[in-house]
């Protein structure tokens, strides 16, 4: 027997690919499309999973139900490569072009806080507890959905080199000031995992908490003392972001094979 939320989901669609909601844009509520179409609330809840499925839609906690652009939001490669800011003194890192402006969504803090989580703590190379100057922003290229959630925890050592910056300065700024202090050249080191958001990370990040998103964590060592000064945390989602990565060969590949003569059957 043919469903119900079957019609429902087809309707809307139709009504998204004729361009009645533009990317971004909010449908009405459920309970709104519910009385429109006749239908209970639950099976619109049924078609708005089906259309999430599709790539149509996105259900955000707490924000409502948005159109996707298309069926894959801006996408950015993420390489290996640290850059000069050029709009000021800085750095820009995978992800961000040292040309492309970047804005902040919502509010960033600066301040003292506990250190609880013992993976970042182990990394950072203080016990779990500790506090720690931490630094949180949302940002991403200006005229997009935000792309990433960026906190990052800075060693007591280095803490008062930055703690009366702007909490949001330009990109890599406070970086900047950490090395000028005896730390140059930072150098950073990545690890990569994906996982699942939770509520208030997908909240900040406009997606549905079915979505994966990608961790990255970056350790950042002194040149001086060879310690950790700052480990800071990316959160992107999933399907705005890819991994680039050139290979090497090893010291044993970087000849070719020596000829071993006529293959079998040649």
């Amino acid at each position: 027997m043919h469903s119900r939320y079957l019609d429902i989901a087809s309707m809307i669609r139709d009504r998204i690919e004729a361009g009645e909601w533009a990317p971004a844009a909010r449908l009405p509520t459920l309970n709104d499309l519910a009385a429109e179409y006749d239908a209970n609330r639950d099976t619109v809840g049924r078609a708005i999973a089906l259309l999430e499925t599709e790539g149509y839609l996105w259900a955000v906690q707490g924000r409502g139900i948005a159109v996707r652009y298309g069926t894959m939001r801006p996408r950015r490669p993420r390489g290996d490569l640290v850059k000069r800011n050029e709009q000021a003194t800085g750095y820009s890192f995978p992800s961000a072009s040292s040309q492309e402006v970047w804005v902040r969504h919502g509010e960033a803090v600066s301040a003292p806080a506990r250190l609880d989580n013992p993976r970042v703590a182990k990394l950072l190379g203080v016990d779990p507890g500790t506090e720690v100057l931490r630094r949180f922003r949302v940002t991403g290229p200006a005229s997009e959905a935000p792309f990433q959630i960026n906190v990052s925890w800075i060693h007591p050592r280095v803490a008062d080199i930055v703690a009366d910056l702007d909490a949001n300065p330009a990109a890599g700024e406070w970086l900047h000031h950490i090395e000028n202090a005896g730390h140059w050249p930072i150098s950073w080191m990545e690890i990569h995992r994906a996982r699942m958001p939770s509520k208030d990370e997908a909240a900040l990040l406009e997606i549905p908490t079915n979505l994966p998103v990608l961790e990255i964590v970056r350790v950042g060592t002194s040149g001086g003392d060879k310690k950790p000064v700052e480990v800071t945390e990316y959160v992107v989602a999933s399907d705005r972001v890819e991994t680039v990565h050139v290979l090497h060969r090893a010291d044993n590949a970087q000849q070719p094979w020596p000829d071993a003569g006529p293959r079998n059957g040649s």
